[in-house]
């Protein structure tokens, strides 16, 4: 067990070595057991969380505020549109000065190319650990609750075990590549035999790829890709589909748009699931596009348990925040 994270940012996936992702998830179980159990666990107790979001949110903000709550700190919700952020306060300035007021503190940039810089500007400017609730290249605490998840519906040895990394179709807009680049890289450090689905033109960054090959590599695991659903379904133990935008290929929207709308046959429906094996769990990081990502019947049915996965960004989270923050 690796205990002293004190101090640290959180702001990639790989920032956090193996070891060191299990004693975060060490202690978010015991958190997650303290919390069952009504015990108090006050471990933030008069520290403070800024909460700065240039994105809508809500199981990112809930989360994170109930979580500093119950650890008995307090989170502030900052919308980057009341701040001056608009009117000339720089990444530097926030690091600076929020890093003087806050004892963390949590950002969620997605703008594409803009994000990922963001947040390190102000991390290199912050004497505060700084975390990452979302960019445009990763989403690390959600895919610590991912794997937690698998860990609690899979077993502790996930070795040999297959996840389905999949595109789907959504119409709603062009989304963030975070959600699968975060889980192609954590999920083939902890045994896993990953398999990425989407259409050609829904590739994720060469970068991201590349050190999810290493990361494979490394661990004696799989990482295979392709651009047909259904063969990536057979034999799995986890589907994971969710839609993406092709901004690697082009971040004109209108472009974006009439790719997206090639692929509407790429939903999650009964037939699909069937291709994996009869005790395959489907996951989501939520808001799914119902109808469109997965059927009524997928989501809301016995194989779901994107609902645990919700509830394990609390736990989480809660543990990041109280290793990092103490």
């Amino acid at each position: 067990m690796q205990t002293y994270l004190r101090g640290r940012d959180f702001i990639g996936d790989l920032d956090f070595s193996k070891e060191e992702i299990e004693t975060v998830l060490e202690v978010a179980w015991d958190l997650k057991r303290k919390r069952a159990l009504g015990e108090s666990h006050a471990l933030l107790r008069d520290k403070t969380l800024a909460l700065l979001f240039f994105f809508t949110s809500t199981r990112t903000r809930g989360s994170f505020e109930a979580g500093m709550a119950q650890l008995g700190g307090h989170a502030a919700f900052i919308d980057s549109e009341t701040t001056q952020i608009s009117h000339g306060d720089t990444a530097k300035e926030i690091g600076e000065i929020f890093g003087r007021y806050f004892d963390g503190i949590a950002i969620r940039q997605c703008d594409w190319q803009f994000g990922n810089q963001y947040i390190n500007e102000v991390a290199r400017a912050s004497r505060v650990p700084v975390l990452n609730m979302q960019c445009d290249i990763y989403h690390p605490f959600q895919i610590l609750a991912d794997l937690m998840t698998v860990i609690e519906k899979k077993g502790r040895d996930l070795r040999r075990k297959k996840m389905v990394v999949s595109w789907a179709y959504a119409a709603s807009y062009s989304k963030p590549i975070s959600v699968p680049q975060s889980l192609i890289l954590q999920m083939t450090r902890f045994g896993m035999d990953v398999v990425l689905a989407h259409p050609p033109e829904f590739k994720l960054m060469p970068d991201i790829m590349q050190q999810a090959r290493d990361n494979a590599k490394k661990f004696g695991v799989g990482f295979d890709v392709t651009d047909d659903m259904d063969a990536a379904f057979k034999d799995a133990d986890v589907v994971y589909p969710k839609s993406w935008g092709p901004l690697v290929t082009t971040t004109a929207a209108e472009e974006g748009k009439k790719l997206i709308e090639k692929y509407k046959v790429w939903i999650t429906d009964a037939r699909r699931m069937k291709l994996a094996k009869s005790d395959a769990i489907y996951m989501h990081c939520l808001p799914a596009d119902r109808g469109l990502e997965v059927t009524d019947e997928v989501i809301d049915g016995a194989q779901s348990v994107v609902y645990d996965e919700a509830e394990n960004r609390l736990h989480a989270q809660k543990a990041v925040m109280a290793l990092t923050m103490s």
